[in-house]
């Protein structure tokens, strides 16, 4: 059987996720998907932490319903995700996200926020994923260059057009979002083959 890696970049309220399939030194895109994180119909569950246009949430009761929500949904996208063939079978995943910061070191609110949503979805979604068995990198997305370079042993050009072909492949849109997945996912099958 042959190893499958899914790449996701996490967003605030919804990740994109993309599929690769093979070894590091032969990787075939398979898919992409959009994997929602919130309820589009609960709307601040998109930014949980929020209230309102450039200000925080100071109420406790609210965020917690807004992350009851969040959770919710992150285990019924994920387990949707990994019923569809073209993402079944996957043993790791690679999430590429902004930053790791601790909320609670960040003095500005707003900014807190934003650091808070980051954490609740990266978080939520790494606990969807092995509550299926999956094992979960978390890789910052400045960083994620530098890894794949030494991680692939290959020049940034040559990642570069092979990322490229990778959506080519897939078809559009084929974005720095649905790049930097697929980066993370070929990375993932490097480290999935050399554990195994």
């Amino acid at each position: 059987m042959t190893r499958l890696a899914i790449g996701f970049r996490v967003k605030s309220g919804f990740a994109i996720a993309v599929a690769l399939r093979g070894s590091a030194a032969s990787p075939s895109p398979v898919a992409r998907r959009v994997v929602e994180l919130s309820d589009p119909h609960v709307t601040e569950s998109r930014q949980p932490y929020h209230h309102g246009f450039f200000t925080h949430e100071t109420d406790a009761r609210a965020i917690a319903k807004r992350v009851k929500v969040v959770e919710r949904c992150a285990k019924q996208s994920v387990a949707a995700l990994l019923a569809d063939e073209s993402f079944a079978g996957c043993r790791g995943a690679a999430l590429v996200v902004g930053s790791v910061i601790d909320p609670a070191s960040v003095g500005n609110p707003h900014i807190r926020a934003h650091a808070s949503e980051g954490k609740l979805f990266r978080t939520v979604l790494q606990s969807a994923l092995r509550s299926h068995g999956i094992r979960c990198d978390v890789i910052v997305e400045k960083q994620l260059g530098v890894a794949a370079a030494e991680g692939l042993k290959r020049g940034g050009a040559d990642i570069t057009r092979t990322v490229a072909r990778f959506g080519k492949a897939i078809g559009g849109p084929w974005r720095a979002d649905e790049k930097a997945a697929s980066t993370a996912a070929w990375l993932m099958l490097r480290t999935r083959s050399s554990s195994a």
